[in-house]
């Protein structure tokens, strides 16, 4: 059952290391673009509980309310193939009262190259009536501290690919 502890440290960011699998790329051994989603959700999946210790189905049980996409943003910017190791790395970038948007971002396996950036938006609902309510108590202190809290209303997706870009170009040098 989840439980935030205000005296421990969760990291603002998740990072998987997979293989890009045969079966998920087209006939030019790029992977499908819808298949991008499949592997940036897994990533997350597997990485909240290790990182945070929050399995998202004690957490709905818990408080009868669960987040719903709405909206999903993304930018193809270099094809992952077929065999490549990439890193997958995601983020809440910002909340407010019943919203939240992830980010994830793919890189190729040394990290420097950005493949792939995808915002998803999501509304916090009950799940009796399906309508919205607000983050509240541990949850509200979890995305706190998760949280980049960054001002997304300033900026579009395609000026945070060439941020990221800079970022891990200046990470490489």
């Amino acid at each position: 059952m989840f439980e935030f502890n205000p005296e421990k440290h969760y990291p603002k960011e998740t990072e998987s290391r997979v293989v890009i699998r045969f079966q998920d790329c087209d006939p030019l051994r790029h992977l499908n673009n819808a298949k991008y989603f499949d592997y940036f959700f897994n990533a997350r999946e597997d990485q909240v509980p290790k990182l945070y210790g929050v399995e998202m189905y004690d957490m709905i049980q818990k408080y009868k309310a669960a987040w719903v996409v709405y909206n999903h943003n993304i930018s193809y910017v270099r094809p992952a193939r077929v065999g490549e190791w990439v890193r997958i790395k995601s983020r809440v970038l910002w909340y407010n009262n019943n919203t939240v948007v992830l980010e994830y971002y793919m890189t190729d396996d040394s990290g420097y190259e950005l493949k792939t950036v995808l915002w998803t938006t999501m509304r916090y609902v009950t799940i009796k009536e399906g309508s919205s309510t607000d983050h509240q108590g541990a949850i509200l202190d979890f995305l706190k501290a998760t949280s980049e809290d960054m001002d997304i209303s300033a900026i579009s997706i395609g000026q945070r690919v060439k941020a990221l870009k800079n970022q891990l170009q200046q990470k490489g040098k």
